[in-house]
């Protein structure tokens, strides 16, 4: 692989015009199919072959009031006065009438007709129902509603308008993004020492995350996609995409300093740190791509969505910057005597106990990456007993994950929905913000039969805890059809409304024998259930899946046993702290109102396995960068503890950088009002924190030095059974030209000179 991305590093340098102008061409013909083509984001939440969705799906023919969006207008009357008084019901009775004419609406439930009135009378809710799914909601029928609800409040009352039309923003490029990216572009500024090296580090992975991002719009007419795929692809593909640049850049600039020709350097820095970077990229995308054997249409839409905004990452990284880096020169290259320029001297020389010696006698300072690691690796079995116990601690809350997918009362507490969920929950119950559908069946087709039934289930439902309701059924177009809403005396994401779930299926066969009818409960809240149950099912599977592919990899590439169980571990360390922070924070609620988080209850459900693939690829591509330049110094030297600091000197101060700017990028999403973006950005953030900082930067060097020689140790039979991966680009150096015979390619550590030998 080394070889064959040093060559394409050689082509896209030589052809730079060509490159860039293949990767513009693309990006303008995405944008312009994005303009004429672009259709809406589907954010349905859907769960093929469960209950919830088969009972929907029938639903959706026969009753689509029913299974279409809906919203709610709250009013509420003054202090002092009812609702039902009669300046009041005429205010309600001219809002129904206008919300009627909004487009797409089917029909509008007067309070009056439905008995949506609170028991003091205060507040009454009117039922807006649409034929069509939230994604096909337009902006314009909401906005009518609000116009007619706001109306309202100019003859006293109070009004707010909730429902499941509200749901998640989707894409938004804000100020925070903008000072995220911003902040990367000072931690490039820093690295570098170059405002030159830190734009031009910059521009391929913008250009990557526009033609990912834009693609990805591209084909919404022809596949669901939800705003939140978007969301996540545009938050990785920044992330990864400066990251991957960095890496390469980073050492191609390290080389030129050694006064490599640029157009060699280049094709050497794709070829190892670019050989690297395919395969962090690699593992980011088998991880996510993985969420499709799930089986949940929305997820593997997320999954495929995010790992193609990766790979777009990864070919601008290893095409655009030898391009990019083409049309610079030596331009790219540190000025003499400055820190950047000392930094790549320092690089080739051997630690010693004062500091860093060149290849010439000179001594200089050692590095902060030398300092750490020698200071982590004084009392190694101290620190690693330190870090693990911090890390596990931190764990401790993930014990009591709960999942669910959110609703209204995560919303903003400024927010209408949020008013309305709040106002509703306070005057009708929790339940009423979370009504399950039962949808009763049976084989004779006459109406009365289907009422009879429909009753006598309705009777027996009333029968079962944690039942505050239940509304008498409704009749669909289907005469064998009625449909009996529930009202729980818990909230949508309440454990004992998933329990009464349960319950009424338990239910099933015994109204079957009673009643003749067969019974599925589904509606929102049902389905949202369904998800959050099959998520937590596949949670274990899927990790075990992941350190599994995990083991495999390491093992292959730094022919070690003790480096890929030490990395699973690390792993595995991170994502339980990082669970354990966002149980804290978002379900328990600790320091809620601090960081503004809206609502504490359980964790956004599909959070835990976007965490566990997205951290997998990142911890993957740390592991790499740091302990193949340990394993490149232990080849030469043979001395196990000193090439642990040596080979963390060539890499710290990158993954540091990458580090830096991974958190900066994904907490720059945080302050979202999204109850879907804030988690996944928060556990991202503390994520990449954790791993890079307590894991890779820490607990790693001190493993290692604890290991000694074993740390090395594969068994023959496994050496030569396994492939060679050559992610260090060792291969490189029967492929260097004749002007270039004194680089000797030294893994991801960078290149060092035979002279130091």
């Amino acid at each position: 692989m080394a070889v064959l991305l040093h060559r394409l590093g050689h082509s896209a340098y030589r052809h730079r015009k060509l490159v860039l102008g293949i990767w513009l061409f693309v990006l303008a013909a995405l944008i312009t199919c994005v303009g004429v083509f672009g259709g809406k984001l589907d954010d349905r939440f859907s769960v093929p072959g469960t209950e919830s969705q088969r009972a929907l799906d029938s639903l959706s023919k026969t009753l689509p009031e029913a299974a279409g969006a809906s919203a709610q207008i709250v009013f509420t009357a003054p202090e002092g006065h009812r609702i039902t008084e009669s300046p009041y019901t005429a205010v309600i009775a001219r809002t129904v009438a206008e919300t009627e004419r909004a487009p797409q609406v089917s029909a509008v439930v007067d309070p009056s007709a439905s008995g949506a009135v609170s028991a003091d009378r205060t507040t009454a809710i009117v039922q807006v129902q649409y034929r069509v799914q939230t994604a096909e909601v337009g902006t314009s029928s909401v906005d009518a509603i609000k116009g007619a609800a706001h109306a309202a409040e100019r003859d006293g009352l109070r009004t707010s308008v909730g429902g499941s039309v509200f749901n998640s923003k989707g894409v938004h490029i804000g100020p925070s993004e903008i000072i995220g990216v911003a902040v990367a572009l000072l931690v490039l500024v820093v690295t570098f020492g170059s405002l030159l090296a830190a734009g031009m580090a910059l521009l391929p992975a913008l250009i990557g995350v526009a033609a990912g991002l834009s693609g990805l719009l591209a084909l919404a007419p022809a596949v669901s996609i939800s705003s939140t795929a978007v969301t996540l692809a545009l938050m990785l593909g920044l992330a990864v995409g400066i990251d991957y640049v960095l890496f390469i850049l980073s050492r191609h600039r390290q080389q030129l300093a050694r006064g490599t020709d640029p157009k060699e350097s280049v094709a050497l820095a794709v070829g190892t740190a670019g050989s690297a970077v395919v395969f962090a990229g690699a593992t980011v995308i088998i991880a996510l791509a993985a969420l499709s054997v799930i089986g949940i249409p929305f997820l593997t839409t997320m999954g495929l969505g995010a790992a193609g905004a990766v790979l777009i990452a990864v070919l601008a990284a290893i095409t655009l910057v030898p391009a990019v880096a083409g049309f610079a020169g030596t331009r790219l290259a540190p000025k003499p005597g400055s820190r950047a320029a000392r930094r790549a001297a320092e690089a080739e020389g051997a630690t010693d106990a004062e500091g860093t010696t060149d290849a010439e006698g000179a001594t200089g300072r050692a590095t902060l990456g030398t300092r750490w690691t020698k200071w982590v690796i004084a009392k190694p079995l101290l620190t690693v007993l330190a870090v693990t116990g911090i890390l596990v601690t931190l764990m401790l809350p993930a014990a009591d994950l709960r999942l669910a997918l959110p609703d209204n009362g995560s919303a903003p507490h400024a927010s209408t929905q949020r008013t309305a969920y709040d106002t509703i929950s306070a005057k009708f119950g929790p339940g009423f913000n979370g009504p399950l559908l039962v949808l009763a069946e049976t084989s004779d087709r006459t109406t009365a039969t289907s009422s009879q039934v429909g009753a006598q289930v309705a009777a027996k439902l009333r029968t079962l805890k944690n039942v505050k309701a239940v509304l008498p059924p409704e009749p669909t177009s289907d005469p064998a059809q009625s449909v009996v809403t529930v009202l729980p005396n818990s909230g949508p994401d309440g454990v004992r409304t998933d329990r009464l779930v349960r319950d009424i299926r338990s239910a099933a066969s015994d109204l079957r024998v009673t009643t003749g009818a067969s019974i599925a409960v589904t509606g929102t809240t049902a389905v949202n259930i369904d998800v959050s149950n099959r998520l937590s099912d596949s949670l274990l599977p899927f990790v075990a899946i992941v350190v599994g592919l995990s083991l495999l990899l390491l093992m292959m590439v730094f022919r070690s046993l003790v480096i890929p169980v030490k990395a699973a571990v690390g792993f595995l360390l991170s994502v339980g702290a990082s669970l354990g922070l966002v149980v804290a924070v978002f379900q328990w609620g600790w320091l809620a109102d601090v960081l503004g988080v809206p609502h504490s209850g359980p964790v956004v459900s599909f959070l835990p396995i976007i965490l566990i693939g997205v951290l997998f690829g990142l911890a993957m591509d740390y592991e790499v960068f740091l302990v193949s330049g340990m394993r490149e110094e232990w080849a030469h030297t043979g001395r196990a503890r000193q090439s642990v600091v040596d080979g963390a000197r060539h890499s710290v101060r990158v993954v540091t950088a990458a580090a830096l700017i991974m958190f900066t990028v994904f907490a720059g999403f945080f302050p979202l009002d999204d109850s879907l973006i804030k988690p996944i950005a928060f556990a991202l953030a503390v994520g990449v924190a954790i791993d890079a900082f307590a894991v890779r930067m820490t607990l790693v060097p001190a493993v290692l030095a604890l290991a000694g020689r074993g740390a090395w140790w594969l068994p023959a039979w496994l050496d030569r059974l396994l492939p060679d991966l050559d992610v260090e680009g060792s291969s490189l150096q029967k492929v260097v030209p004749a002007d270039s015979e004194e680089l000797e390619p030294v893994g991801a550590g960078g290149v060092r000179g035979n002279s130091g030998e």
